[in-house]
């Protein structure tokens, strides 16, 4: 049998560790073949972005076109191999000395491969370094190839956007995610139930999944509508319950973040340095990962008090016999005021308020239902 052509080497097994994008995974498949200059990733975190730009990197990398097993494609699916090139903002936002130094990098040439990739993650973060970025992005060396990675496409970004092939990236699917989790050893039950209030992220559904107390937060959400009696003390007692769960729902990342600073440490320790270098940028990045986790267990749990007062409506309009409650009419009616009331302060939950004041204004509010 003849040896495959440079048009015919499989890269697929390169992306096994893309969970449930197969549109993108495709798009890639095909431009690892003939690669532009730049490439463009966008949508939600905790999509894959970053796996599927190690696999893309390896394809573009490996002599072989992506062969998934000599040591070229390891080391880049590792993120170690040496043209694979992981470049970070320093600082909120990716700033004019940071779009310098990603131009400084760009120049340099390949250290082992015929071509170098260079990630540059939070891309819609560039703000007034976007132009400074252009012409870098639009015109590199012919060695260098960019892959920009953005949670969205703001408009500072349309003019790069259009320089770069894109490659969007959308939630996971929950059957995947359920799928992925099962894959790690997860039981299918708590990997059915982190997958649904993931949000299609699978860096939330896999804290999730080893979160021993995440069960007890969805059935306390879940509780809210038989506990409340109408008064606003229980409310107010129950606003209070939900923020300490949110609080405590933050300890897995926590960990995880307290483990990354103690290796960041260690090698510190390791060279002989006198402490961790940008250590402030690393705890500024920790902090804004935890308030947006806290955030989403907030919109997860309204999420979950949504679907409650669904439940209940669904009740009161089920056509078994004997199935309707007594209140017919008016209880659909509230109920699904309940669930519009639910959603509406989910959407406010974007706009940074007084968490406290918001789930207490929700849970005044939905105490004229109580059982």
């Amino acid at each position: 049998m003849a040896e495959p052509g440079p048009d015919e080497v499989p890269v697929g097994a390169l992306f096994d560790t893309v969970v449930g994008q197969p549109a993108a995974v495709a798009q890639l498949r095909s431009s690892a073949r003939r690669p532009v200059h730049a490439y463009l990733f966008h949508g939600p975190p905790g999509t894959g972005k970053r796996a599927a730009a190690r696999a893309f990197a390896a394809a573009l990398l490996c002599p072989d076109g992506g062969c998934g097993h000599c040591n070229t494609c390891r080391r880049a699916l590792a993120g170690t191999h040496p043209d694979l090139v992981l470049l970070e903002r320093t600082g909120a936002s990716i700033s004019v000395g940071d779009a310098r130094d990603i131009a400084t990098r760009a120049q340099r040439l390949p250290m082992e491969s015929a071509r170098q990739v260079l990630v540059v993650t939070d891309i819609h973060l560039a703000g007034s370094a976007a132009p400074a970025l252009l012409k870098t992005v639009e015109e590199p060396p012919p060695s260098t190839v960019f892959v920009l990675i953005g949670d969205e496409l703001p408009g500072s970004l349309v003019t790069i956007a259009s320089r770069c092939v894109k490659v969007a990236f959308g939630p996971v699917p929950a059957d995947a995610v359920t799928a992925w989790l099962v894959a790690q050893g997860v039981t299918e039950d708590v990997a059915r139930s982190v997958a649904e209030v993931s949000g299609g992220r699978l860096d939330r559904a896999r804290l999730l999944a080893t979160d021993p107390a995440f069960t007890g937060r969805v059935a306390l959400w879940h509780s809210v509508p038989s506990r409340l009696d109408g008064s606003g003390a229980t409310a107010a007692i129950l606003a209070s319950e939900l923020l300490a769960s949110a609080e405590d729902a933050l300890g897995p990342l926590r960990r995880q973040h307290e483990a990354e600073m103690a290796s960041l440490v260690g090698q510190a320790e390791a060279v002989g340095a006198r402490g961790v270098s940008g250590r402030k940028d690393v705890e500024d990045r920790h902090k804004r990962e935890e308030r947006r986790w806290r955030t989403d267990e907030l919109r997860t749990g309204l999420a979950t008090l949504a679907a409650a007062y669904r439940d209940r409506l669904v009740a009161t309009t089920d056509p078994t016999p004997g199935a309707a409650s007594p209140g017919g009419t008016a209880d659909s009616r509230r109920l699904a005021s309940a669930v519009d009331s639910v959603e509406q302060a989910a959407r406010v939950l974007n706009r940074n308020p007084n968490e406290a004041l918001l789930l207490e204004a929700l849970l005044t509010g939905l105490s004229g239902l109580a059982d």
